[in-house]
């Protein structure tokens, strides 16, 4: 049997105070309580109704089937019936905000930058040799090799060197500068000539580029980047001020 070690919520928070990990915790209830008030001059709430959907559907995502899984789950994260209505809450009123917020903006957001949205399709062997990479690219060029034949022989990386070099589709901010400009400049499917970046030498291969379509998924990841711009303006326009009671005066920082 294993033995009971009781820990208070003032060890909790000593703890989480000397592990420097305080400021975190507090910048999430700012901005719980940032969420919580522009709702409320929004008139936003939740009916029993959605709360009701929301804790459904927080329980199948999470493999909750039963009365007992949820028990369970509750008891592993320490959390009791009210603070999982809470919970449930807080997701809720956050959608619902997102949506009130950003919905209408999404459409346009998205055509202004729609670039950075396109993705390549692309394969790619790092070199640590230039001189290397440009015989390969000939070698390449003239059909002596496939890409396939240069990753199982010269890639370091086991899964590229197994896919033949193949990354999947990758957008702008996933590919540095320097390659991302000659990447989404090709006209696929094109070689390009060996690109000398801090990595080493790439020898890319664009297979498509594939331009964006505003789907339900990229729709919900425009709005959660511009509801995560937001909360941190708003979260620079506040000072977070604790009631925690003050430290005596230590030596240690005021000795010579």
């Amino acid at each position: 049997m294993k033995r009971v070690l009781k820990i208070n919520q003032t060890a909790i928070l000593n703890h989480l105070k000397l592990s420097s990990q305080l400021n975190r915790i507090l910048e999430g209830v700012a901005t719980c309580q940032i969420i919580e008030s522009k709702a409320a001059k929004l008139k936003i709430k939740v009916s029993e109704e959605e709360l009701q959907q929301a804790a459904d559907d927080f329980r199948l995502t999470h493999n909750l089937h039963n009365v007992e899984a949820t028990w369970q789950w509750l008891k592993k994260n320490h959390l009791s019936m009210d603070d999982f209505e809470d919970l449930i809450h807080t997701n809720t009123l956050t959608k619902k905000l997102v949506q009130h917020l950003f919905s209408d903006r999404v459409q346009s957001f998205f055509y202004q930058h729609q670039l950075d949205y396109a993705g390549a399709a692309m394969y790619e062997v790092i070199l640590d040799d230039e001189d290397l990479a440009i015989e390969l690219f000939c070698a390449l060029q003239e059909g002596e090799m496939s890409f396939h034949d240069i990753a199982r022989e010269y890639e370091s990386n086991p899964a590229s060197r197994r896919s033949g070099g193949y990354c999947g589709v990758l957008q702008r901010q996933n590919l540095k500068p320097e390659i991302s400009a000659a990447v989404f400049a090709a006209s696929p499917p094109q070689l390009l000539k060996p690109i000398v970046t801090s990595m080493g030498v790439h020898l890319i291969l664009v297979e498509e580029i594939i331009q964006p379509q505003l789907d339900e998924e990229l729709h919900n990841q425009i709005m959660s980047a511009l509801f995560s711009e937001w909360l941190q303006q708003q979260l620079e326009e506040v000072q977070i001020v604790t009631e925690f009671r003050s430290n005596k005066p230590s030596t240690l920082i005021n000795s010579k």
